[in-house]
This record gives C-alpha cells, sequence and structure tokens, in this order.
C-alpha cells in the first residue's frame, strides 16, 4: 500500500471549524454593539474617501496649472531659439564677472 494517501512523516495540523453565523447565538446588545461599530468604521471610511477624492481633485488641479506653465515655457524657448543667431552663454555671464 505504499504510494496511496499521505507520505509517511508529514504531520498536518487539525483544520479549524467554522460555524456559520446562524449557529453562533449572539444576545441582541452583542449584535447591537458589533453593528454600532460597523457603522462607525464605515462612516470613517466614508470620510477618508471624500478626503482623499478632494485631495486628488486638487492635485489634478495643480497638475493642470503646471502643464499649461510648461506649455508657456516651451513655447518661450522655441521664440528665443527663432530669434537668429545662436547664442554664446559667454555673452551672458552675469556683470560681476
Amino acid at each position: 500500500m505504499a504510494g496511496q494517501g499521505r507520505p509517511q512523516g508529514i504531520v498536518t495540523k487539525p483544520r479549524p471549524v467554522f460555524l456559520s453565523n446562524s449557529a453562533m447565538e449572539h444576545s441582541p446588545h452583542d449584535v447591537t454593539e458589533r453593528l454600532d461599530a460597523l457603522e462607525i468604521k464605515a462612516s470613517y471610511a466614508e470620510d477618508l474617501l471624500e478626503q482623499l477624492n478632494l485631495t486628488i481633485y486638487r492635485q489634478q488641479q495643480q497638475i493642470d496649472v503646471l502643464l499649461a506653465q510648461l506649455g508657456q515655457l516651451r513655447e518661450q524657448v522655441q521664440a528665443a531659439g527663432q530669434g537668429g543667431a545662436p547664442r554664446n552663454l559667454r555673452d551672458e555671464l552675469p556683470p560681476h564677472y
């Protein structure tokens, strides 16, 4: 009968038995406390979700402003590059040099 069933030398832990909620008996007070705790958690989760949505909205507004500024800077660089002769950086040294 070798090779059938579980290999020898391996010990398995007994599996826990889970009962459905209908099999467990709770007093009305316990159920009320659990329901209150769940309602509080749901309230905090809703508040957190609202805060996160507001944060994302503000960040998107900032991104939109930054993209507009980036577009303006690109236009300025292109306009400066089309202005004629190539620039010599030595000509742009600050006056204290």
